[in-house]
């Protein structure tokens, strides 16, 4: 007796089709219209396909509105590699892009022990740093993964997030928190499933408390994706980074001399 229960293949058909029928989506959305993008959609919500329309009816009603302008606009007023702000911004809250690991995913890293927020609005306002935020959220769906893809010749949809919280503690959390719970959100309802993992490294046994609040803010499929380990992780990151690929910094080889450091060179395929 056949399967009453649509297979994962009809359920996408089904989806973009009513996604198209009922003008949520349309040929030419920034948003993407392939298979990959709606997929993140409907794993986040389980493949419930009455969840994932609601889901991605919001995210386009945020991109037409963000900020008043529409992330589209944001788009062409920053350059996430190239704005006049980015070497302060990279200073005091340093958060970039850096090649690839061993499965072909864009790393991100991110260095919370550098935050100062009272510095960083002394050469950047508030709302040019939250800019940099949604544009380099977007740059990862518009072009650092298409880029991984290319070069990789095979689907990739997701990123590895390396967090090292050397020297952060809680009045750098308590400096951060309204931002960091605001790109959570921003991360979790508008670009779905693009985090694969998150390795937080030199966690003190001080990071439990912060933790326990972070964790209020996310999804328990977020927190699945989650690994948290101290001074020791060179081995873990080894095992899914190239030495080559990673930065000295980090235990790796990488230096990326010539563009002034690693956090400054935005080095991948997505600058090829």
């Amino acid at each position: 007796m056949p399967s009453s229960t649509p297979s994962h293949e009809e359920i996408l058909a089904n989806f973009r089709k009513e996604l198209y029928d009922e003008e949520i989506l349309h040929d030419g959305d920034t948003i993407g219209t392939d298979d990959a993008v709606l997929l993140r959609f409907l794993r986040a919500r389980t493949f419930d396909l009455v969840q994932a329309k609601k889901m991605f009816r919001e995210c386009q009603e945020w991109r037409k509105t963000v900020e008043g302008v529409g992330i589209d606009e944001l788009y062409k007023q920053m350059d996430p590699f190239d704005y006049p702000e980015r070497e302060a911004v990279f200073e005091c809250w340093p958060m970039w892009f850096h090649k690839t690991d061993k499965r072909g995913r864009p790393i991100n890293i991110q260095n919370l022990g550098s935050l100062d927020l009272t510095k960083l609005y002394k050469g950047c306002t508030p709302e040019r740093h939250w800019t940099s935020v949604l544009v380099n959220a977007e740059s990862l769906v518009r072009e650092v993964i298409p880029a991984a893809v290319r070069v990789s010749g095979k689907p990739i949809g997701q990123s590895l997030v390396i967090v090292d919280i050397k020297g952060f503690g809680f009045s750098k959390f308590w400096q951060m928190k309204n931002l960091a719970q605001q790109s959570f959100k921003v991360s979790q309802d508008y670009y779905p499933e693009t985090m694969g993992q998150l390795v937080v490294i030199n966690a003190p046994t001080s990071f439990t408390a912060i933790w326990n609040v972070v964790k209020m803010w996310l999804s328990k499929e977020t927190i699945a994706k989650v690994d948290i380990v101290g001074t020791d992780y060179e081995e873990k990151l080894l095992g899914m980074v190239d030495r080559a690929n990673l930065p000295r910094l980090l235990g790796g080889e990488c230096t990326c001399e010539e563009a002034g450091g690693c956090h400054l060179s935005g080095a991948g395929p997505w600058l090829e």
